[in-house]
Formats: C-alpha cells, structure tokens, sequence
C-alpha cells in the first residue's frame, strides 16, 4: 500500500506525518507521558492504605481482575479513539454529535482538577524547601506548637492493684505509688504529634473552616506560582517540549521509590509495615465484602485517568498506525505495578516509625494528605540524615504531581487547538501561559487559610462520580450507538486485521462487563454519597451548595448540547435524533492518505465551511 509506505518512511526520518497538529517525536515520549499522566499521587497515597484496609495482599485479586475488566477496556478505548481521528477530548464527538457534551464535561472536569492539583504540587515543593534545614521543622515541638504537642503518646489514666483492690487512677498517682498499668486499661491524653501541627498550624495555617477564609498563605502563593511556571515552562512548545521533560519527571520518581524502599528495608519494625501491607496479616475473607470490590474498581478507574480527556488529547498526537493495543497494556500494568512498589516503599518505613513509638502499624497508617503531609514527615523525622530522605520525598510527590499536570494542561490547549487551530498555531506560547495565568489566580483561593476546604470541596464533587457519568454515557455511545463492530474495524484500519479470537474478550468487555461495573459503581456512588468533611470539620450548607453548582456546571452541558444538536437538525424528532447518532460528516481519520475506502466520502476538515459543518458555541463536532 502506497500510503503506508510513505508513513513508515516518516516514522523512520522521525518528520511528523500530521503537519497540521503535530506528532510525537518518537514512542518513548507518548509513553512515558501516558505513565507519567496514569501513575500520580494516589498511585502511592491510596493505593497502599487501600491495599493495607481491605485485606492486604488479597486485595490484589479484586484489583488485578478489575484492571482487567474495567480498567483496560476504556484505556484502549480511548487510546484508539484519539489516535484515529487524530482530534481532542470535545472534537472527537464527531463520532457521535448527540454525545459531544460529554467531551465539554470531561474538559470541565480536568480543568477544575488542574486548579486544585497543582495546589497539592505547591504543598509538596513548601515541604521541600523546609527539608533544607539541618533539623527538621516538624520532628519537635518547636516555638509553633501548643500545649497538645507532644512526641509520644502521654498516659492519662488506667486500672492498677492496689492492697489486692483494681483501682482506676489518673497516671500521676499510678506512678507516685510505684503502681503498674494493667494491659488493656490505658487511656492516653489527646495529643498531636508535631508533624501534625506543623501542617495544620505552619504550613496551611488552617482557619476553623470553609467560612474563615483568612489571608492568602503567602509562601503557598509562591510556591504555586513556581508550579505553574515549572508547567509553562514544560509546554511552551506543546508536546514538543514536554515529551523531553517527561523523561525525567516519569522515570526518576522510580528511581526515589527504590532508594527509599533500600532505605526503609534496613529499618527495624520495617517488616511489621510490610506485612501489614501484603504479608501474613492479608484476609482472604475481605474478598467476600462488596465495599472491597467497589473500593478496586474505583482505584483503577481513577488511577488509569481514563475519562478525564487526557488519555485521547495524548493519543491524538500519534502517527496512525501506531500500535494503541500495546501501549495501553504496557502503560496500565506499568501504572499497577507502581501501585504495589510504592506500597512496599511507604510500609517500611511506616512499620519502623511504628516500631520507635511503640504503637501498632494501624495507628500509624493513613491515605491522602495525612499519609503524604503527616504520617510519612513523621516517619522520616526519626531516620539518621533526615533531612535527606525528607527532600527525595517530596521531590518524587512534585515529580509525579507535575507529570500528570502536563497532560492535563495538555488537554485544555489540544481543545483549543481543535477549536481555533489558526490562532493556535500562531500563538502557541501566549495562549499556554494565558491558560497557566488564568488557573494560577483561579487557584489563589485554594492557598488562602480555608484553602484546604477549597481543595478538598473541589475533590469530593468534581473528581467523584462527574467522570463516571461521563464514562459512562462514552462507552454507551460508542460501544451502543456508534457501533461496537464499527469501532473495532477503525480499530483495525490503524493496528491491522485481528482474528475473531483476539476480539472475544473486548467485544465481551465493551458490550457487557465494562458498562456494567461501571454503572454498579455510579449507583454505588450515589447511594453512598455524603457531605463533605474535613476531618472532623463540617462543611457549612452553603459550602455543599457550592459542590453541588460545580458538578452540576460540569454536567449540564451534556443535555443541552444535546438538546441544541437536535433543535439544529431537520424533520420530526424522531428523525432529528436519529440524525444526531450519526457520525457527522467530517468524521473519519484526520490525514486523506489514511481514509481508504471506508472514509472516502469525508469532507476535509479545510473544506468545511464551504460544506456548512454546523458547529456549537464555537465548538466545531
């Protein structure tokens, strides 16, 4: 074939063979950039407690099967979809213009994420210019602290003998008459440990709640402007520049996660961590809850991005006969595998911070912000040259926080591009750091002193079940409406003829398994759905209000684009829709040399407004 001939000649000269949108200079920066967009911070602040709370290495099973089910089959879906239109998250919908506002809610949602992560990223480079200091701030109680800042637990009262009497008795008394505590009948005074306060009190200077806002925390601000210039600066070519950055941030977190794994696995107690994570003490019972299935098929959805619109604005960059298949596998085993590694990393040294306080693994361990600002600082405030583990730490959480920003941001700029590819075109850079500038003041409100309420608010509505309604409505639409067998054919247009075999297990996925999981999870995630909360701080009514309009702006827009498609088409209703579930003319591989017979009837995307391609708002289906 004439057309492929000529393609494998530019993938050999390593010219771009989409001249228009560009290409990905070679394999290796589409792949690390989809590692480094998958593997993220829950990839070592949830994952391993996840691990640890339902059942420890049994967990494993659950996770491995729904990677399997639900997990791969949209990845491959979106990968594929992206890479043979050649188009973003919203212009993608070409394939099905009744569904388009499902591109509009995915890029709503990631760019509501985008504001809060890169606030997590400033949250970590504060810890990591504090870790330049011979002493820790947070290993003591130093000069911030109050009077419930301790670094060991301190004994209130218990039950002791007395003249052959149990007596109960404050710990003052037990110890004035040289008594002994009787197991089991501790009671220890409310303390905080300095790590602790430190975050609450130094770093957020945390208000009473979302209704103090308080001042901007001046040294967050500039910390976040240092990571939105670290983002710009990443992008300014688009994946031209970014594809070279990811080399760095993508792989050395990996190299941080086995130091401090060599580290943590010298350490006393470490093995107790261990086995708390995946040892001895794992519960094959656990398999038999449904939250511990639920809690799998949640993780590997979230942890994969699929959804968000990242997975087709990366994969609209690659040359059209790449082979998607073999991505998706290696990037969503290696995203898992990262998952257990990380663990181990986070364990051994939980387990020997237990081992030094004396207290169990479980009181240690904790997931998020605690696990990442708290637990963790704690941890590596007791090991020799501290300092050290502390600043590889929380440079490997800005590494694997800024990776996936890059795709996010590349997600709104491709957008931009499939919209206004003239002025994209000419004006890469200011439009890049216009987007940057704009979520930079956005952000501001998310590092005042009710900042951590803003990030958390944001979190609980926007990365919830938004993105499963839109996962869901994208696999119903392709899979039901576009056609399973049609979409796989495009499938084999780009990767070559499959058999019939090869095909059994995603067509079983597609069409069956995958849209049910995922819809057993939306209900699941509705029926379970509750206010927020930060730690034991409630979210005042008009807080959840607030929640609420943000994940209604994110979805709205898919009834009334598609109200808007159906009131532009001609004939009855009937008709109309019917003509709105029909791929719109311009659908079909972005380069002509690519159409073959099948797509040989596409108008040019040039040509469209002399063929009077309707559009929406600017969006162009």
């Amino acid at each position: 074939d004439f057309n492929l001939s000529n393609e494998k000649d530019a993938q050999a000269s390593g010219s771009d063979e989409n001249l228009e949108r560009g290409n990905w200079s070679n394999k290796a920066d589409y792949l690390l950039s989809m590692v480094g967009y998958a593997v993220g911070l829950g990839n070592v602040w949830r994952f391993p407690y996840l691990t640890y709370q339902n059942g420890g290495g049994a967990f494993l099973i659950p996770y491995t099967l729904m990677l399997a089910l639900a997990g791969l089959p949209l990845f491959f879906m979106e990968c594929s979809l992206g890479q043979f239109a050649s188009l973003g998250p919203i212009s993608i919908w070409r394939i099905l213009p009744l569904f388009q506002g499902v591109g509009i809610t995915m890029v709503i949602i990631s760019t509501f994420v985008t504001i809060y992560y890169n606030v997590i990223i400033a949250y970590a480079l504060y810890y990591l210019f504090a870790s330049f200091q011979k002493v820790l701030p947070w290993s003591d109680c130093f000069s911030w602290a109050d009077e419930f800042c301790s670094k060991t637990r301190l004994v209130s009262d218990c039950n002791a003998t007395l003249d052959g009497e149990i007596i109960h008795a404050n710990y003052s008394f037990i110890t004035n008459n040289n008594l002994t505590c009787m197991n089991g009948t501790i009671n220890y005074k409310p303390v905080q440990f300095p790590s602790e306060q430190y975050w609450n009190k130094v770093t957020l200077q945390r208000s009473s709640g979302l209704d103090e806002t308080g001042n901007i925390v001046w040294y967050l601000a500039l910390c976040l402007l240092l990571s939105w210039m670290i983002v710009g600066a990443a992008l300014f070519k688009g994946i031209k520049s970014s594809g070279k950055v990811v080399y760095f941030t993508a792989l050395f977190p990996y190299v941080i996660l086995l130091i401090l794994l060599v580290r943590g696995a010298t350490l006393e107690g470490a093995r107790d961590g261990i086995e708390y994570y995946i040892g001895t003490q794992s519960n094959i019972t656990k398999l038999m809850e449904a939250e511990v299935w639920k809690d799998a098929a949640t993780q590997i959805f979230y942890s994969l991005s699929v959804a968000w619109g990242g997975l087709v604005a990366l994969s609209s960059y690659n040359k059209f006969h790449n082979n998607c298949y073999s991505d998706a596998i290696i990037v969503c085993v290696t995203n898992c595998v990262t998952s257990i590694f990380a663990g181990f990393a986070i364990f051994s040294i939980l387990g020997h911070m237990a081992f030094l306080s004396e207290r169990p693994v479980s009181e240690v361990v904790d997931s998020g912000f605690d696990l990442a600002f708290v637990a963790y600082p704690e941890a590596l405030s007791k090991l020799p040259v501290s300092p050290l583990w502390s600043f590889l730490f929380f440079f490997m959480l800005v590494l694997l926080g800024l990776d996936s920003q890059f795709a996010s941001i590349e997600t709104l700029t491709t957008t931009i591009h499939d919209i206004y590819p003239e002025a994209m075109k000419k004006l890469r850079v200011p439009i890049t750091l216009g987007v940057c500038i704009l979520l930079f003041f956005l952000g501001l409100i998310c590092v005042t002193q009710a900042g951590i309420y803003w990030v958390n608010l944001i979190d609980h509505f926007c990365a919830g079940w938004g993105i499963l309604i839109a996962a869901v409505l994208e696999i119903i639409g392709i899979i039901y409406i576009y056609g399973g067998n049609r979409f796989i054919e495009d499938i084999e247009m780009m990767i070559g003829k499959k058999s019939r075999l090869f095909w059994l297990w995603w067509r079983a996925c597609w069409f069956f398994i995958t849209p049910v999981l995922l819809m057993a999870i939306l209900v699941w995630s509705l029926v379970t759905f509750s206010t927020p909360t930060y730690g034991s701080v409630l979210y005042p009514t008009w807080g959840t209000v607030v929640g609420w309009c943000m994940i209604i702006f994110c979805v709205i827009w898919i009834p009334v684009i598609a109200i808007v498609k159906i009131a532009k088409a001609e004939g009855n209703l009937c008709q109309r829709i019917v003509s709105c579930c029909r791929p719109a003319a311009n659908w079909g591989p972005y380069l002509e040399c690519h159409r073959g017979e099948r797509y040989s009837h596409v108008v040019d995307p040039k040509k469209e407004k002399e063929h009077e391609i309707p559009t929406v708002s600017g969006f162009v289906y």
